[in-house]
C-alpha cells in the first residue's frame, strides 16, 4: 500500500469512524441500553468497522 493510500485512509477513517461510532451509540440507547460498557462497546464497534468501510473508499477514490 502506497503511502498517500494509507494517508487518505487515516483521514477518511477520522472522519468516517467518528461517524458510525456515533451512530452506533444512538442506535443502543434508542434501543434501550444505559450501561456505560455497552454504549463503550457500540462505539468501538462502530470505530472498527470503520477501519474497512475507509479503506474500501479510499481504495475507490484512489483509483486503485
Amino acid at each position: 500500500m502506497s503511502a498517500p493510500l494509507m494517508r487518505l485512509v487515516l483521514i477518511l477513517h477520522s472522519m468516517i469512524g467518528t461517524t458510525l461510532a456515533g451512530v452506533a451509540v444512538v442506535v443502543a440507547l434508542v434501543s434501550g441500553v444505559t450501561g456505560l460498557w455497552p454504549l463503550v462497546g457500540a462505539a468501538a464497534a462502530g470505530w472498527l468497522i470503520g477501519w474497512p468501510v475507509a479503506f474500501v473508499v479510499a481504495h475507490r477514490m484512489h483509483g486503485d
